[in-house]
């Protein structure tokens, strides 16, 4: 296996979806959590 030289580092892109996926699935988390406290429904 060789050695990347640093230029080479900073060519390598990648994982920009599974980020944006786990900041959106954060989001919709802590949305629900709100809603929860903020109306809190019985269940049926």
């Amino acid at each position: 296996m060789d050695k990347l030289e640093e230029k080479e580092l900073k060519k390598i892109s990648g994982g920009g979806l599974g980020t944006g996926l786990l900041i959106g699935a954060g989001v919709i988390f802590l949305i629900g959590v709100i809603d929860g406290y903020l109306r809190p429904l019985k269940c049926n």
